[in-house]
């Protein structure tokens, strides 16, 4: 049996892989900052599938936290065949009313905490001739938004241009890319979302059964929706002044900044 470490795993897209994974047959790292609830979905997933669940509470807006999760994966005696960085976070307001101890704690958790996971993971699997990650993005990573736009333009970056490096390796790395999806990322960060049009939100546990046959065929970036890879096909047409006035409006309207 294959192990996955997942970030973020107790709510979301986390949990949705969580899920699935673990229908699967996959043995599970299950990484958050709340003990309670991890154990309550290691247990969980235990009795529904049988696979193995192990808990590891850490919190990625710290160095602590990152070097145990870092060191768990770095493990050759329990090796992790597949990473789901997932875990992250949206700030309420806009540039200049955000605290910059909040900017900078979403840059420890999206990029920093990001890079030195996918290097612990890939090292290791680099050595075996095979192995996975997935980096959670966003498509807000591809229009002009502020820190959480910018940071997971970060993810997409890094993550295609580590894959051309390790083609060859037997690691795959690929960028997640979704639009909005129903969790608790909005609710976290104070956010309403009664003004989200219906059309646009998406089912998590379609979103992960897309994103891994997108990981099996070999993507560096999934954008798991007809919806969504049809408006940043626009996006990529229209002119960038107008198309920052436009994520502007928007982004106020629906999304973190």
């Amino acid at each position: 049996m294959t192990t996955a470490l997942i970030t973020g795993s107790t709510a979301g897209i986390g949990a949705a892989f969580a899920r699935r994974l673990a229908a699967d047959g996959h043995n599970l790292v299950l990484v958050a900052r709340d003990t309670k609830r991890l154990a309550e979905q290691a247990t969980e997933l235990h009795d529904r599938h049988g696979i193995e669940a192990e808990v590891l509470s850490a919190d990625l807006a710290t160095d602590d936290g990152i070097e145990a999760v870092a060191t768990r994966l770095g493990d050759r005696k329990n090796p992790v065949d597949l990473l789901i960085n997932n875990a992250g976070f949206g700030n309420k307001g806009r540039y200049l009313d955000v605290p910059m101890a909040d900017e900078l704690k979403m840059l420890k958790v999206h990029c920093e905490a990001v890079l030195r996971l996918t290097s612990a993971a890939t090292e290791a699997m680099r050595e075996r001739g095979r192995g996975g990650v997935v980096n959670v993005a966003s498509v807000a990573a591809f229009v002009p938004r502020g820190t959480y736009g910018a940071s997971k333009a970060w993810v997409v970056q890094f993550t295609q241009g580590a894959a051309k490096d390790l083609a060859g390796s037997g690691v795959r790395l690929m960028a997640l890319a979704p639009g909005f999806v129903r969790t608790e990322f909005h609710e976290r960060a104070g956010m309403g979302t009664d003004n989200i049009p219906n059309w646009m939100w998406l089912d998590a546990d379609k979103l992960v059964t897309a994103a891994l046959a997108d990981l099996a065929r070999g993507k560096s970036l999934s954008i798991p929706d007809p919806r969504y890879k049809a408006l940043m096909g626009l996006v990529k047409v229209t002119p960038r002044a107008l198309l920052g006035g436009i994520t502007s409006k928007t982004g106020r309207k629906y999304g973190p900044q």
